[in-house]
């Protein structure tokens, strides 16, 4: 496991859990980090200086690599000013892009998705888009110098879990880039299985920010993606269609 780095843009990490920084308390973030073990943390750029004498900037350690996303942005054009807002800020050639034109359900637009990577990842950006799962798109947006994928299990911010976990299993399956699980994930339990499957890495804010215990989910996530990695790397057992398996050989009953 020591050698078993994710790898975006040339960058290897240790931990497999990407950290939200939204809809908690900027204080708590340092915490959650620590406890995640978490070494990416995503934040909107709109967020980073929401008081005059507050930065999130100022809550999270220097060892942690920012993924500014471009959370509000309609379409392409506005992602990419965004970005290189971001970029300009500090924060780094690291981004996640998010473009969502439907207010109701939060859907990624694939094909302006498709567009601002492009643009971004010609001018060097590490460009990390949020995408609904599709295989075609998925295609598209490697072709185009996309640094990862990242689908979602359900609808942003609603801890359903994993409503399209066989749309993720092709991209998995099919795709030459780290796949990494966002939106949706509710529970530690839903994060294992997304590794289970082959994930590179889960991301996780709502079902942090909502919990009793920030803190402590944040440990109990990070331990079941750990947990998941290496039931992954292990190689699950077979299933069975039908019928059952004795553990031992029904020979040599004691008479």
């Amino acid at each position: 496991m020591e050698n078993d780095k994710l790898v975006i843009g040339g960058r290897e990490f240790n931990s497999r859990f990407i950290l939200g920084s939204g809809k908690y308390s900027m204080k708590l973030i340092e915490a959650a980090v620590k406890d995640a073990g978490a070494e990416i943390i995503t934040l909107a750029v709109r967020r980073t200086n929401t008081k005059e004498e507050e930065s999130i900037l100022d809550f999270i350690p220097d060892n942690v690599t920012l993924l500014p996303n471009t959370s509000g942005a309609r379409d392409s054009k506005e992602a990419v000013r965004i970005a290189r807002l971001a970029r300009e800020l500090g924060c780094g050639d690291f981004v996640k892009i998010e473009i969502m034109k439907d207010s109701k359900y939060l859907l990624p637009d694939n094909y302006e998705t498709i567009k601002a990577t492009e643009i971004l990842a010609k001018e060097g950006f590490v460009v990390m888009p949020y995408m609904y799962p599709d295989l075609n798109v998925a295609r598209e947006l490697q072709n185009v110098g996309a640094a990862s994928i990242m689908p979602l299990a359900s609808p942003i911010g609603s801890n359903k879990g994993l409503a399209t976990k066989e749309f993720i299993q092709i991209l998995i399956d099919e795709i030459d880039l780290p796949i990494i699980v966002d939106a949706g994930i509710g529970a530690p339990s839903q994060a294992c299985e997304a590794m289970e499957m082959g994930a590179a890495a889960v991301m996780a804010n709502t079902a942090l920010a909502t919990a009793g215990d920030l803190t402590m989910m944040a440990s109990a996530f990070k331990e079941a993606i750990s947990a998941g990695r290496k039931a992954y790397l292990a190689g699950l057992g077979r299933v069975l269609t039908r019928g059952a398996s004795a553990s031992d050989p029904l020979t040599g009953f004691l008479h």
